[in-house]
């Protein structure tokens, strides 16, 4: 296989690192208009070719039929990028978030279309987690009887991407460059993962709302006008556990002068199921009834597998471009996805309920 990075910076090294983790050969391919983020990535994989122009790479041979390009760029240079890798000919996934908006997202998805090509997104990165795993087979089981009701929420006190969090990358912090703020960052893996648990057909977002706290350390040098705390409240309907609407209450924050939470439940008639998404060294926890007392027990998730969820965008992009069953989100699926996350900046902005269609998810 050949693998073609557009953008050698830090989460490119990832993808990369993830290629040296296939069972098979990778030829790596990088392009990335700095010298020195080149000139870095060639140090951390000498085997690299290495190109200073992606259309350069891109035109240098004719595509094959396994070959993927990987768009590990900022979310504004997106668009360009996988113009670039399915003008090629070439299966393309996109770093998260997949676009700056919904009409980008469409155009990718005409383009891979006309093309013949697979298009995907890297928001699947904790999908086929055997804690997330562990979880579906309660909702399957029929354990948690009808559900209900999910809770979604975490908040970290002080946790800004561009500010407390990789703060040299202050593009994070500029609605232009980045589309927005925490929806844009963590919605995409926060969308990715109840819709692969809970499987709906379609999603209502009943209510949301979309804010900007304070600190003393806000920057002034640079425009700073993306949101760090976001919330909605979800009806998911047509899914698993039941078929009835669920009420899903979702939070998510990268600053807030409110307590830190992290909580991740689903509560149905007979059970529920509380977990950590997104640290799969924490328990998956049973709760039901039990001669009318609560007994929680431990659900047992299985052996940890050699992949880290930063491999496994790429390692389930690159099952699906050689048929293989894989929980990569593709095509329509990926901009559905992404229509969710968008959803949430237009129901938090006008005050009005939006309600989006889900592709079936293809294995």
């Amino acid at each position: 296989m050949r693998l073609f990075l557009i953008g050698a910076g830090v989460i490119a090294r990832t993808h990369a690192a993830a290629a040296a983790k296939l069972d098979e050969p990778v030829e790596l391919h990088v392009a990335d208009p700095a010298p020195a983020a080149l000139e870095s990535f060639r140090a951390a994989y000498p085997e690299a070719k290495t190109y200073g122009d992606a259309a350069e790479m891109l035109n240098k041979t004719p595509a094959l039929d396994d070959d993927i390009v990987i768009v590990a760029t900022p979310p504004f240079a997106h668009l360009d990028g996988v113009r670039l890798a399915l003008g090629s000919g070439r299966h393309t996934l996109c770093e998260k978030p997949l676009a700056m908006n919904v009409a980008q997202a469409e155009e990718m998805e005409r383009l891979a279309a006309e093309k013949g090509r697979l298009f995907g997104c890297c928001a699947v990165r904790y999908k086929g987690m055997l804690h997330n795993e562990a979880v579906k087979r309660v909702v399957a089981s029929g354990a948690l009887g009808d559900i209900y009701h999910v809770t979604f929420v975490n908040k970290w006190e002080r946790s800004r991407a561009g500010i407390e969090y990789q703060p040299q990358s202050r593009w994070f912090l500029n609605r232009e460059l980045s589309g927005g703020g925490i929806a844009m960052d963590w919605g995409p893996y926060d969308v990715a993962t109840l819709v692969d648990v809970l499987s709906p057909a379609s999603i209502d977002i009943v209510a949301a709302w979309a804010a900007k706290p304070e600190t003393a350390v806000d920057p002034r040098d640079v425009l700073y006008d993306v949101e760090h705390h976001i919330g909605a409240y979800f009806t998911f309907r047509g899914g698993v556990g039941g078929g009835g609407p669920i009420a899903v209450h979702y939070e998510r924050g990268t600053c807030t002068h409110g307590k830190e939470q992290f909580v991740a439940e689903i509560e149905g008639t007979r059970g529920a199921v509380r977990w950590t998404p997104y640290d799969s060294r924490q328990p998956v926890f049973l709760r039901t009834d039990r001669d009318g007392v609560v007994v929680e027990e431990t659900v047992d998730p299985g052996e940890r597998g050699p992949f880290t969820v930063m491999d496994l965008p790429l390692v389930h992009f690159s099952r699906r471009v050689r048929g293989l069953p894989s929980p990569a989100n593709v095509n329509r699926r990926a901009v559905d996805h992404f229509r969710v996350v968008r959803a949430l900046y237009d129901a938090a902005a006008s005050g009005e309920r939006r309600t989006i269609s889900m592709t079936p998810e293809e294995v």
